[in-house]
């Protein structure tokens, strides 16, 4: 098994989804692309911040992650 995206935009976006789905009991890891090309010297414009779970999670996140999408 291995790791699957569940979200792409602004790091607030995600910042907030990934509190809800921890507080479901759910482990998540952000990959930030924009803080990773600051870093390297590139710029790095729009929505540039991933949220996953590893996929045997998804049935116990996917509730969470759908109440969230509607809420945006």
């Amino acid at each position: 098994m291995g790791l699957m995206k569940v979200f792409s935009g602004s790091e607030v976006l995600a910042l907030a989804l990934k509190e809800k789905i921890e507080a479901a009991g759910v482990d998540t890891m952000i990959k930030d692309n924009i803080q990773s090309a600051r870093l390297a010297g590139f710029g790095s414009s729009g929505s540039a911040v991933e949220l996953f779970i590893q996929e045997t999670d998804f049935a116990k996140a996917n509730p969470v992650i759908e109440e969230f999408r509607m809420s945006i």
